[in-house]
C-alpha cells in the first residue's frame, strides 16, 4: 500500500518554516559580514598608542625623529647611530608593534650587525599621528626613507630595507617603487588576502577585503639581493605563504632561512644573526 500524502497545509507550513529559517540565516550572515567589513581596520592595525610602552629613548640611546608624511600627518620614530656603519637600515615593524616595543631589538642590531637603523612608528601608532591605512602606511614609509636618506646623504636605492610580517609588505613595496641595495623580510607574507582567507573561510575575503598589500603583484620588479626568514610553526602567518613570496623573488641573490619551531614572533636564534652578518658584508 502506498504511504498517504500528506496534507497540502503541511506542506506549506514546512516551507514557509524553511524558508524563514534561510532568511533568517541569511541575514545573520550578511550582518557578519558587515561586522567584518566594519572591523577590518582595527583587525588589521590593533595600533600600540602612546604612553603604552617604554618611551624613555635614552635607555637604548635612541634619538628622537619627528617628521612629515606627504599629506601632512606627524610621525616620530627612534635613529640608532653608529659611528661606523656599514650600512643604513630603515626598520618596518608589525601590525602590532611600536618603537617603544621593540627598541631593545633594535640596539642590538645596531651594535651586533655594525648598523645605523631607523625605525618609525606609522600613522595611529606609538606617538605618530593619524589613523592607519594601506594608503597611509604605505606614503608614512616612504618618509622615513627620505628621512633616512637625508641624514645618511645616501641615494635612496643605497637604504637597505628591514620588515617584519606587515613591514614586509611595506619594505616590498618600497623596494619595488625605488629599489634598494637589500632588503630583510622576516616571517611577511604574499598578500594580506592570503593571511586571512584560511582564518576566515566562511567569508568569502578575496572578494570583500579592501586591505591587500600584495607584495606577490610587486616582489618581481626588485632584483636586489633578499634575505628572507620565516618560522616554520608560525600560526599567523604559514611558512609556505612566506615561501611562496620568496620563490616569485626573481633575484639570484637571495638567501631563505628557516627557524625551526619559531612561531610568529619569535626571537631569532643566533645562526640567524650569523647568517644576517654575512648578508649584510656581501651587500654591493
Amino acid at each position: 500500500m502506498s504511504k498517504p500524502t500528506p496534507p497540502k497545509s503541511w506542506l506549506h507550513t514546512c516551507s514557509r518554516v524553511l524558508l524563514r529559517l534561510a532568511r533568517i540565516a541569511a541575514v545573520t550572515y550578511l550582518g557578519l559580514l558587515l561586522v567584518m567589513l566594519w572591523l577590518e581596520n582595527y583587525l588589521i592595525y590593533p595600533a600600540p598608542r602612546y604612553p603604552d610602552g617604554d618611551w624613555n629613548a635614552d635607555r637604548v640611546a635612541a634619538e628622537d625623529v619627528y617628521f612629515t608624511s606627504a599629506d601632512g600627518t606627524k610621525l616620530h620614530g627612534w635613529y640608532f647611530h653608529h659611528a661606523q656603519p656599514r650600512a643604513h637600515v630603515l626598520y618596518c615593524h608589525g601590525n602590532g608593534d611600536c618603537v617603544a616595543y621593540h627598541a631593545e631589538y633594535l640596539q642590538r642590531l645596531s651594535e651586533s650587525q655594525r648598523i645605523a637603523i631607523f625605525s618609525f612608528d606609522y600613522r595611529g601608532y606609538g606617538r605618530s599621528e593619524g589613523t592607519p591605512s594601506e594608503a597611509g602606511v604605505l606614503q608614512d614609509s616612504i618618509a622615513a626613507r627620505d628621512w633616512l636618506a637625508n641624514r645618511a646623504e645616501l641615494p635612496l636605492q643605497q637604504i637597505v630595507l628591514m620588515g617584519r610580517s606587515l613591514g614586509g609588505a611595506v619594505a616590498v613595496d618600497l623596494a619595488a617603487e625605488s629599489g634598494a641595495r637589500g632588503i630583510i623580510l622576516q616571517n611577511t607574507f604574499t598578500s594580506m588576502p592570503d593571511v586571512a582567507a584560511p582564518m576566515y573561510w566562511f567569508l568569502p575575503v578575496r572578494l570583500f577585503m579592501r586591505t591587500q598589500y600584495n607584495s606577490a603583484a610587486k616582489i618581481d620588479r626588485y632584483s636586489g639581493p633578499l634575505l628572507q626568514s620565516h618560522g616554520t610553526a608560525d600560526r599567523l602567518v604559514p611558512i609556505g605563504v612566506g615561501k611562496k613570496l620568496f620563490d616569485l623573488a626573481p633575484t639570484h641573490t637571495k638567501a631563505f632561512f628557516p627557524i625551526d619551531g619559531g612561531d610568529h614572533n619569535d626571537h631569532e636564534p643566533e645562526e640567524y644573526y650569523r647568517v644576517l652578518d654575512r648578508f649584510l658584508a656581501d651587500l654591493p
